[in-house]
């Protein structure tokens, strides 16, 4: 069963960042297209930006573009996301899937989702 274990979570201010980690778990995420999401607290999940096996493609939500970076490194079999100019918009719990590919996302994830990390974006 493939699991993604996500980290780097935490309180932040306004205007402040963040750096959020995917990594897999018993199986390598180079063959995998990867996307993130976030589920705020009584709203449903929605996609937040995936990234394809090479990395060379991307995608991000409306809400996010100009202000969160999707990237991978392959050889450290980990998925990022660069969270800037946070907003508490922002705050939810963010959670990343793997997909054959970024054209499959949102809606066919291959992953079991994963306990996600926190993100709260308070003053």
């Amino acid at each position: 069963q493939l699991q993604l274990v996500e980290s780097g979570g935490g309180l932040v201010q306004p205007g402040g960042s963040l750096r959020l980690f995917c990594a897999a778990s018993g199986f390598t995420l180079d063959t995998y297209a990867v996307g993130w999401f976030r589920q705020a607290l009584g709203k449903e999940r929605e996609g937040v930006s995936c990234i394809s096996i090479s990395g060379q493609g991307t995608k991000y939500a409306d809400s996010v573009k100009g202000r969160f970076t999707i990237s991978r490194d392959n050889a450290k079999n980990t998925v990022f996301l660069q969270m800037n100019s946070l907003k508490p918009e922002d705050t939810a719990v963010y959670y990343c899937a793997t997909f054959r590919a970024c054209l499959y996302y949102p809606n066919v994830p291959l992953s079991s989702w994963g306990q996600g990390t926190q993100v709260t974006v308070s003053s």
